[in-house]
């Protein structure tokens, strides 16, 4: 569900947040068939050689997420066509997450997507109040899913559009 974002038509440029051990990226490069190009940051050197292994056709970058605009103008790219988080946002600080949302807005086309999940349990929190909080107000459009009962535990998709 997270992956929806990702077109199925064109060439798109696709950064993943924190695949950890690559249940999003096996669902982007299914959905890539082949086409665009897919940029995955992780901070586990474990999880990132893992994920190198497994997905070849998958520019892994074994990095903190906060620098995607770097790694991208690195590589002479523009801004990504869509940025898919599996980033736990409820562990991290409020800062933390101002600081990695700020790194994606700016790492973003203007009509670019973000999407990324939050555990149904955890949605009273302050954590995830403050990412919710901080969504609508850096993007034009915040949809947030029905709950997705098959994920274990239950979780619920933010589906973001446009940076503001």
């Amino acid at each position: 569900m997270a992956t929806t974002a990702v077109p199925r038509t064109g060439s798109p440029l696709v950064v993943e947040l924190g695949p950890g051990t690559g249940a999003f990226t096996a669902a982007i490069q299914r959905r890539l068939a082949g086409r665009g190009r897919h940029i995955a940051v992780e901070v586990t050197a474990r999880f990132a050689r893992q994920l190198a292994a497994t997905h070849p056709a998958v520019d892994v970058v074994h990095a903190d997420a906060t620098g995607i605009a770097g790694f991208l103008a690195q590589r002479g790219l523009g801004r990504s066509d869509v940025v898919v988080s599996g980033l736990p946002w409820a562990a991290f600080t409020e800062a933390r997450q101002r600081d990695l949302l700020s790194a994606v807005v700016e790492a973003l086309s203007p009509q670019g997507a973000f999407t990324t999940f939050a555990y149904v349990h955890a949605r009273h929190t302050r954590a995830a109040r403050n990412l919710l909080r901080s969504l609508e107000s850096l993007f034009d459009e915040v949809v947030t899913s029905q709950t997705v009962w098959t994920n274990l535990p239950p979780a619920l998709v933010y589906h973001c559009r446009r940076p503001t």
